[in-house]
């Protein structure tokens, strides 16, 4: 059967329209307004202090200045930690590759609703308590509590996340998001 050379133009039509709008379509000007790229943050130091009322204060420190670089962070920890006792803690974290080392913890709390810190302890180290909240009333963790237990070894491990679910369960696994940084501290309780 020969097919006429009007029916072959109409779908020809048919099919450049199609094309046209496709093209249209995909090809729509989207960049009046490109969303912001939100670089990650470099991390290189993390000082945790702890302070108790009538006590000696206590600093923990995670310094890495290379960065992925082949050399693992250094730890330090100031002292022993009283048994059965409550401290306040206060997070501050660095990027020491720039003189004067930025302060990364001003930028985590303006972007309160996008970060989270996420403690888990061990041993002797009972819990980590939040002790500030969001604009929407969520944990951040910059500033927490910290209860030992009886006399031992205990550990402590801090780990911000970028772009947690919240809220969470405040664990790790519920959170999701990316990790900025995390250490974990042997820490000893007399």
């Amino acid at each position: 059967m020969k097919k006429s050379p009007v029916y072959l133009s109409k779908l020809n039509v048919y099919a450049l329209l199609i094309s046209a709008f496709f093209l249209i379509v995909s090809c729509s000007d989207d960049d009046e307004n490109p969303v912001a790229v939100d670089e990650e943050e470099v991390i290189t130091t993390m000082n945790v202090t702890l302070n108790v009322s009538g006590g000696t204060t206590i600093t923990l420190q995670s310094q890495d200045l290379d960065g992925d670089g082949p050399n693992a962070p250094e730890i330090s920890v100031s002292g022993s930690l009283s048994a059965n006792t409550t401290y306040n803690g206060v997070i501050e974290l660095l990027n020491e590759t720039e003189t004067p080392a930025e302060d990364i913890t001003e930028e985590v709390a303006e972007e309160d609703e996008e970060h989270q810190f996420f403690f888990s302890t061990g041993g002797a180290i009972i819990e980590a308590q939040y002790a500030d909240e969001d604009g929407n009333g969520n944990p951040v963790g910059i500033e927490f509590t910290l209860t030992t237990g009886d006399a031992g070894n205990g550990t402590l491990q801090i780990t911000l996340r970028h772009e947690p679910k919240k809220p969470n369960d405040g664990t790790l696994a519920d959170a999701g998001g990316e990790t900025d940084i995390a250490q974990s501290f042997p820490l000893f309780v007399e």
